[in-house]
């Protein structure tokens, strides 16, 4: 069952941190099904829900109904952050998070804030699926009590403008709406733009008056913020795809049987490809709709962005302690 609650958005993570290990350890007798509870910080139109809601049907399926899920949408029970904090306390069970979010709890997190790390589509599924994907599970584990059961994502990440973007010497001076993050300051800067922080919610605003010229953005949400109707020059640099985890607080995976883990694990993987289908289909969707709807679309000189970035990323994944995690990703075929 799916609630979405706004009015109990402040009081709620209170209750859950009182409530939630109860509900989690305890199975209701009469229903002979544990009933485990998963938060996230979308809307129930968005691909987040779509994929929250397909791992529970997997996972009553292939628990033969051991292992039902309670899905909470739209920050009822906190920011994703704070839905996080709860998992490692063992307050909450599943959430879905961006890993951007979680990089002061989790060193190894902050690796997914560099820009230029995939070649392309392909080599994101293989890093994620392959070694890298696995160690910085791992470490994101250790340093946090919070498994990460599957790679959610897909999407490609652009530059919104609210002027023509015919090189990169458009980039110079541009006031950039940035996450706050030290690799991505740094990439933009590198490339000529002012890096700006601004909320999210003053996006729209902020490009209407001129606090801002551009984002970072994917189709699929450049769209549904409308942000075209301000900021029309769409540039492709492909900087970024998106990766969002799937996870489970180690306290109700280690209260699991081995063949509830067996479930839990297998649904994640098979929700998995669903969410990275859907988030692909729906980034492709959401430029069709973009360039309909009046968006220019400038294609950008990667291999050049790449070399300009190139001495001062690298500098700041040294100094992140990031570089072995790093090189992982890069020579992943």
């Amino acid at each position: 069952m799916t609630f979405c609650l706004p009015t109990l958005r402040r009081s709620l993570p209170l209750l859950l941190a009182i409530t939630m290990p109860a509900l989690s350890v305890l199975a209701p007798a009469s229903a002979g099904a544990r009933e485990l509870i998963f938060g996230h910080g979308a809307t129930e139109e968005t691909a987040y829900h779509a994929s929250a809601e397909r791992f529970g049907e997997l996972l009553k399926e292939k628990s033969d109904g051991e292992l039902t899920v309670s899905l909470y949408s739209n920050s009822v029970l906190g920011h994703e952050t704070e839905m996080f904090e709860q998992q490692t306390a063992g307050a909450l069970d599943f959430s879905i998070v961006n890993p951007g979010l979680i990089s002061e709890l989790s060193h190894t997190a902050s690796i997914f804030s560099i820009p230029f790390l995939y070649r392309d589509i392909d080599h994101w599924a293989h890093v994620l699926d392959g070694e890298a994907g696995r160690e910085i599970a791992r470490r994101i584990e250790d340093e946090t009590g919070v498994k990460v059961l599957a790679y959610y994502g897909g999407s490609t990440r652009q530059i919104v403008s609210t002027r023509p973007l015919e090189s990169l010497d458009d980039l110079k001076g541009m006031k950039l709406r940035t996450n706050p993050t030290r690799p991505v300051v740094t990439a933009w800067a590198a490339l000529g733009t002012r890096p700006t922080v601004l909320a999210y919610q003053e996006i729209y605003t902020g490009l209407q008056l001129g606090a801002i010229d551009g984002l970072l953005n994917e189709a699929e949400w450049i769209y549904r913020m409308r942000f075209h109707e301000v900021a029309s020059h769409i540039g492709l640099s492909e900087h970024d795809i998106t990766v969002r985890l799937l996870t489970v607080s180690a306290q109700t995976w280690e209260s699991l049987s081995s063949e509830q883990q067996r479930a839990v694990q297998a649904a994640a993987s098979e929700s998995e490809q669903y969410a990275r289908d859907l988030q692909i289909r729906l980034d492709r969707e959401s430029r069709e709709k973009l360039r309909a709807e009046g968006a220019t679309f400038y294609p950008m000189d990667r291999e050049r962005m790449q070399a300009m970035v190139a001495e001062p990323l690298g500098e700041v994944i040294d100094d992140m302690d990031l570089r072995d995690v790093y090189n992982l990703i890069i020579h992943t075929d």
